[in-house]
């Protein structure tokens, strides 16, 4: 059976968490946008003030900065920040062939740990429950690491 194909568990596994966080990161940026609309306001570029059917009545102070809108945007750029790292760490590690159970829970781990971490981002939970939930996920990242290296070198 080929590693890299849909009839692989293992493979499967990766393939279905890593979409998800890519649907995830996508989600990001149609909600920044439901975001801004739904306030008027929060845009970055002057340009976005110009009267269009979508912004009939534009007004200089949809520039200024919006919580709700910033909100998002922060939890996209987190996205940016970390998901790269789980597609390249996930690959990597699926390719040391684990067992199929443990390469469940680790990566589905790590979306439940970026879903609840959205959630917690989103609903303004404190620093120490986003940072919790974020450092769920990076050690998952981490052991999926330093578990590919130690393959690579021959050692495990």
């Amino acid at each position: 059976m080929n590693n890299l194909s849909l009839n692989n568990p293992l493979f499967a596994t990766y393939v279905i968490a890593a979409t998800l966080m890519i649907l995830k990161a996508v989600a990001m940026s149609w909600l920044t946008v439901a975001r801004m609309l739904q306030v008027k306001g929060g845009f970055r570029s002057p340009e976005d003030i110009r009267k269009t059917p979508l912004n009939p009545q534009p007004d200089p102070a949809q520039l200024e900065r919006n919580e709700r809108v910033d909100r998002i945007r922060r939890i996209h750029l987190n996205d940016l920040e970390n998901l790269p790292f789980f597609l390249a760490a996930g690959f990597l590690y699926v390719l040391t062939e684990p067992a199929l159970l443990l390469a469940q829970v680790l990566l589905y781990g790590y979306v439940v740990s970026r879903l609840l971490h959205f959630a917690a981002y989103v609903t303004a939970q404190t620093h120490d429950m986003r940072a919790t939930l974020w450092t769920v996920g990076s050690l998952i990242l981490v052991f999926m690491t330093l578990r590919t290296l130690l393959a690579a070198l021959g050692i495990w």
